[in-house]
């Protein structure tokens, strides 16, 4: 059951409208995983299909790829961008890695070697990381591959993963058409030029309007909280990742105060990174009376078993803003997508318009996830929450253990 079928539980007058859909929007994209067909200034719309064709010389297209460093959503993403491929049958079907315990750079090398198809291929030595989110490379990093693109041009199309590709390949000196995923907030980090216009005629990116004002939205109509904890680095990077606008947007618009800690995630190691969140989360356990959980490279699969049990222990409702997969692990509740198959489909359908011939500026980047509700009945019986009928009813993921059980 989706989250338009939940009864009058909340505070507008539609579920859409509490969560921050505007009319408009939800009529302009009735179909969330398919981008809207191109239209030119023509009288008559040219449509652009996703059927697999190959290059005009008759040859496969060349992929490249690009990220700023691990993360766990990255291969996740990749995998399913993978997956929309093959269901609109540009690849060959093949079992991909696990990308849960699998880097993005493993699951390349396994595309590059594994993958059959007559139309695409993933470039072995496409594959382009600064390290592990090491800004002293990334310069170095984004000028070779600038260079081969612009010199080389071995390359068809980059798949730019998170914020750190997007805003290196967003650039004035690049061409090739470059898909941007995995991205919080592209419009904040300047990676386009606005949700309806990336402001680059090779650039594409995802956009969800107003995704995290109706996260915190549902968060506060289940659970009125008056002081909401979050967790963010406190640079213009780490309030991207975090949303950290949309959650001071929606604290005025509903008068909740923030319990903030400011955790580094850049220029420290992994581990520094992941001791600073669990220590944040502590600190704004002590104070808050909900947690919203954002996105920040100190949440890992490591730290977030610590993270949830000393949430658990504060007996807080929490709220996660990357999706079920920590609900699974014990966050109370979330938006449901475990799978991200709606977004691999959107991303392959878009890069199958471009190799047709439309440019990546021209299809619309909005896209409307499934409005599902994941909540996690265990978390809530620990922390003395009885979730409402509604909610309850409305759920399409529903688990009942905390941890990796």
């Amino acid at each position: 059951m989706s989250l338009a079928q939940l009864p009058r539980l909340l505070s507008c007058t539609a579920l859409a409208l509490a969560c921050g859909w505007s009319a408009s929007a939800v009529a302009a994209d009735p179909a969330p995983t398919t981008p809207a067909n191109v239209a030119t200034t023509d009288a008559s719309p040219r449509v652009f299909p996703v059927t697999p064709t190959r290059k005009p010389d008759g040859t496969r297209w060349r992929l490249g790829y690009l990220q700023g460093g691990d993360y766990g959503d990255y291969p996740i993403i990749l995998s399913a961008i993978v997956r929309g491929m093959i269901t609109l049958g540009w690849l060959e079907d093949l079992e991909i890695p696990d990308a849960r315990i699998t880097s993005s750079q493993d699951i390349w090398a396994f595309l590059a070697t594994k993958a059959k198809s007559q139309y695409v291929e993933f470039v072995p030595d496409g594959y382009y990381s600064p390290g592990n989110f090491n800004a002293k490379l990334r310069p170095e990093v984004r000028d070779a591959l600038t260079a081969r693109l612009n010199d080389k041009r071995d390359l068809d199309m980059m798949i730019a993963m998170g914020t750190w590709a997007g805003q290196d390949l967003a650039r004035a000196q690049i061409t090739v058409p470059t898909i941007v995923a995995s991205t919080s907030d592209p419009v904040a980090a300047g990676i386009i030029a606005s949700t309806d216009d990336s402001g680059r005629d090779h650039v594409h990116a995802k956009v969800e309007p107003e995704r995290y004002q109706r996260q915190v939205q549902l968060f506060h109509d289940i659970v009125p909280f008056k002081r909401l904890g979050i967790v963010y680095e406190n640079s213009a990077e780490g309030r991207t990742f975090g949303g950290v606008d949309a959650v001071e947007q929606m604290a005025t618009r509903l008068g909740f105060a923030i319990e903030a800690c400011h955790a580094p995630f850049n220029n420290v190691t992994p581990a520094e990174a992941m001791q600073g969140a669990e220590a944040c989360y502590a600190k704004v356990a002590a104070k808050a009376d909900a947690v919203y959980l954002t996105v920040h490279r100190g949440v890992t699969s490591q730290s977030l078993g610590p993270i949830v049990d000393t949430l658990l222990k504060a007996r807080l409702p929490s709220f996660s803003m990357l999706g079920s997969d920590e609900v699974r692990r014990g966050v109370l509740m979330s938006m449901a997508q475990a799978d991200y198959s709606h977004v691999g489909l959107f991303h392959a359908e878009v890069m199958a318009r471009i190799f047709h011939g439309a440019k990546p500026r021209e299809l619309s980047q909005i896209w409307l996830s499934p409005a599902e509700i994941a909540i996690n009945l265990k978390a809530a019986e620990i922390i003395g929450f009885d979730p409402p009928i509604d909610i309850l009813l409305a759920s399409d993921e529903v688990y009942d253990s905390v941890g990796d059980k």
